[in-house]
């Protein structure tokens, strides 16, 4: 770590419990973001602020006018660009020493599972079904730490899912016990600074995970309602009969 990362990363270091060791875990640290919408943005931004040595971006998207109600990481001067191009170039503003990958793609299969593989902690932060459990299923795989989060209407939702840790469980044992439905901004509305507040816990769980500081919310499913501002912590069992993580 050089003195002017020293000077970046003060407030950070002088922390006792993350100290010079926590932030030398996060530069050497390559971290995959699925999506760069509405919480790929703030995970993305507050993780290169934090000083993550890489990311990874993948969206297949481009930036759309509708998009700039919540996707905090575009600009008005972005729209009909690609979202993970945009995404670059706000990081690029933000600190020129984070390096960035973009995948203009939507990853599955053996795509997918080599980019888990790599990856040190993956955030979920897609609205699709199908990809977070292939997400889910990969990390599994891989035994790499997943946060995902999720944000609709009013109502937000963080689960942390750790398979270096025994008899935890992973997304697919939420969906097993919620009947989780895939439900889209597109169709069901999202107020702005919920997507922020999602993926602003999204990047602290991530952190945390990476410099093993705190307790990350594996096991745990952290729910909030905006309306209210109600916040509500469950003991989230892992399900033997799982189809991802059942029989690991």
């Amino acid at each position: 770590m050089n003195d002017e990362q020293l000077q970046r990363y003060s407030r950070q270091i002088m922390l006792p419990e993350f100290d010079y060791q926590g932030q030398q875990r996060l530069l050497s640290s390559r971290v995959l973001i699925i999506g760069l919408g509405g919480l790929g943005s703030p995970v993305a931004l507050y993780l290169a602020s934090a000083g993550v040595g890489t990311l990874v971006l993948v969206d297949d998207d481009v930036v759309d006018q509708s998009n700039l109600q919540r996707q905090i990481i575009h600009s008005e001067a972005d729209v009909g660009v690609s979202k993970v191009v945009s995404a670059q170039q706000s990081i690029a503003a933000l600190n020129s020493d984070v390096l960035v990958e973009p995948l203009q793609q939507r990853l599955k299969g053996e795509g997918l599972s080599e980019e888990v593989k790599k990856a040190d902690i993956v955030l979920d932060c897609c609205d699709n079904l199908v990809t977070r459990l292939a997400v889910n299923k990969a990390c599994l795989q891989h035994r790499t730490p997943l946060v995902s989060g999720a944000a609709i209407r009013m109502e937000g939702q963080v689960i942390v899912v750790d398979p270096r840790q025994p008899n935890t469980p992973c997304y697919h044992c939420l969906m097993q016990l919620t009947g989780e439905q895939e439900l889209t901004c597109s169709t069901n509305g999202v107020m702005a600074p919920l997507v922020g507040i999602v993926g602003a816990i999204q990047a602290m769980e991530a952190i945390k995970v990476l410099s093993n500081l705190g307790q990350p919310l594996v096991g745990k499913l952290l729910l909030l309602d905006a309306k209210s501002m109600h916040w509500q912590t469950f003991s989230l069992p892992k399900d033997a009969h799982c189809p991802s993580c059942g029989t690991i």
